[in-house]
């Protein structure tokens, strides 16, 4: 082949076959465009934890009452039963019915083995259903009520807790009737007992 043709030859031959001379750099493909980041999951914020609240005491105020209409009104009463007829010191005299305490202190002396029954501390409270209700007659002694709806013959089913400072003393399931006092028994106290007891208004 003459001489001067042979370069041209072999670039035309390179050209059909789709190649490129050697030594030449290929050009680099251009790169894919890159997926966009997906947007950073959105982390919900963390309620703040309801605090757990710490055990009443029973100088603790009674919650503010819902404004759902009561299950029932309950009064308790707080009792020292002893044999001694002189009745503790009290900052405030207690009264309450001369024909309801009569009743009451009955029905105590079939219970508890005293000859005497002193008033010392009384408190009305509304009992909401879903809600605890506090009764408060002193401030050493209180009553934690949950209320779980209506029973028959115009009772209320209730869940009672009987609270001396920071401790529960005595735990309840029982039905309030105005007919049927509850009557639980407390620490005892200068040489008696305190006693507590529920009804219903």
């Amino acid at each position: 082949m003459n001489t001067r043709l042979r370069p041209l030859f072999l670039l035309l031959c390179l050209a059909a076959a789709g190649g490129q001379p050697a030594g030449a750099q290929e050009k680099p493909a251009a790169p894919a465009p890159l997926a966009p980041a997906p947007a950073a999951a959105a982390v919900p914020a963390q309620a703040t934890p309801t605090p757990v609240p710490a055990a009443p005491s029973a100088t603790a105020t009674t919650a503010a009452a819902p404004a759902a209409a009561s299950d029932a009104q309950v009064e308790g009463y707080l009792f020292f039963a002893a044999n001694d007829a002189t009745a503790p010191a009290q900052e405030e005299k207690v009264t309450a019915d001369a024909g309801l305490l009569v009743s009451l202190e009955g029905r105590l002396k079939k219970v508890f083995p005293y000859s005497h029954y002193h008033l010392i501390g009384k408190h009305t409270q509304k009992v909401f259903k879903e809600y605890e209700s506090w009764v408060v007659p002193s401030k050493d002694l209180c009553l934690k009520i949950d209320s779980r709806g209506p029973a028959d013959h115009e009772g209320v089913n209730v869940h009672l807790q009987l609270w001396q400072d920071t401790k529960v003393l005595v735990k309840s399931d029982s039905v309030l009737r105005k007919d049927k006092p509850i009557f639980l028994g407390g620490p005892d106290w200068r040489g008696g007992r305190l006693i507590f007891v529920v009804r219903l208004k």
